[in-house]
């Protein structure tokens, strides 16, 4: 009798964790996967910046994932995991214990909400929910003024997402110019740091500088960040008044992290070494927003840089559950197109160089060609 196949099981449903399904699948079409996620639905997070414009519908985003289960041979387990037992072999989850004899964890990071009254933000990659949210509130807006800004987290510094906040500024001053408001609602870009965005390049730093000044955007820089409220944004720098505040916080990793029992980096997420693997564990790896990573200080955490970690995770698992050493990395690149609706900027970094392009219809075309790239072959 031929003994059964060693079960991988992968958590979460995003863009590492589909990356990692098809990646597996190719590599071992009879290996039996199990991904356990809150849903079977995969939200397509990059183009959030549409939704306050009306250029897409929360709708156009979500993707029931069933028939990508089904083609891709995938069990599905519905629930939030909660915890690890035995070095990851059992993943404890509010439905049930799942139990593998190789795991993948992918389920992303969450936002640090910290800040006193961090509660009349509105954060942006929260989700549909949330990007509706701003929709409404500055459709409803007859003057005043928005203040936007992103922050970091203190024990590990790349664990930001800085990019969807310059493209949020810049996509809103291009439709409230078309809806003829901009001459009455006023927009702050506000930074802890005196050079935001300094991951994407000393370029990519003077080039969105100066496309804030051409828009004739305010910018409050390098204060450091003390709360906020009905009013606005409190800094150590002084106070911007504000209707309206859209704040991307720091990253750090998920809230079942400390109860894994497994090596956590300073800013609380699983600690990996080059090859995805989580330091210390037997086949355990980590792809994307969960994981901290070896490499430069300006590596994103983006879809782009999930895919590669992912496929590279893929393939050392399966290389594990050989019994043979893991050989794969992933390059590191940063990818980012500064959509502002109608036009683009594309910025781009590796380890030899930055290159900054300006703005251009060809990159919006091209940021939409991704997302129906993405979308498509998660349909499938």
């Amino acid at each position: 009798m031929t003994p059964p196949s060693p079960r991988i099981v992968i958590l979460g449903a995003g863009f590492a964790a589909l990356t990692a399904v098809r990646e597996l699948r190719r590599r071992a079409p009879r290996a039996r996967i199990t991904l356990v996620a809150p849903k079977a639905e995969f939200v397509y997070l990059p183009s959030l910046i549409w939704i306050p414009s009306g250029l897409r519908k929360g709708s156009d985003l979500i993707l029931p994932l069933d028939r990508f289960f089904q083609d891709h041979g995938v069990e599905y387990v519905a629930g939030r995991v909660t915890g690890l037992k035995e070095g990851g072999r059992i993943v404890v989850t509010d439905s049930g214990e799942v139990a593998n004899d190789a795991l993948l964890i992918a389920s992303g990071g969450r936002f640090i909400k910290k800040l006193p009254g961090i509660e009349h933000a509105l954060t942006l990659c929260e989700g549909v929910a949330s990007a509706e949210a701003i929709r409404d509130r500055v459709a409803a807006m007859t003057s005043g003024r928005i203040a936007l800004g992103f922050g970091g987290n203190p024990n590990e510094p790349s664990a930001m997402r800085g990019g969807p906040m310059f493209e949020l500024l810049f996509g809103l001053d291009t439709h409230l110019r078309q809806m003829g408001k901009r001459d009455k609602i006023e927009l702050t870009f506000f930074n802890p740091a005196a050079e935001p965005g300094k991951r994407l390049g000393e370029k990519a730093v003077t080039g969105l500088l100066a496309e804030m000044a051409r828009r004739r955007i305010d910018t409050h820089l390098g204060h450091k960040l003390l709360g906020f409220s009905e009013k606005g944004v409190d800094t150590e720098g002084g106070h911007v008044n504000a209707d309206l505040i859209l704040f991307m916080p720091g990253l750090t990793g998920a809230a079942w992290a400390p109860e894994a029992g497994l090596p956590l980096s300073p800013g609380g997420f699983f600690q990996a070494d080059e090859f995805c693997r989580v330091s210390g564990t037997d086949k355990v790896f980590v792809a994307g927003d969960a994981g901290s990573f070896p490499g430069p200080d300006w590596m994103p955490k983006q879809a782009h840089m999930a895919d590669l970690q992912a496929k590279a995770a893929a393939e050392n698992l399966l290389r594990a559950l050989e019994g043979k050493p893991a050989t794969a990395r992933f390059k590191v690149e940063l990818i980012c197109i500064v959509d502002t609706i109608d036009r683009g900027i594309l910025v781009y970094r590796d380890l030899k160089r930055s290159v900054l392009l300006p703005s251009s219809r060809v990159f919006h075309w091209a940021k939409r060609f991704f997302e129906s790239h993405y979308l498509r072959i998660f349909r499938q």
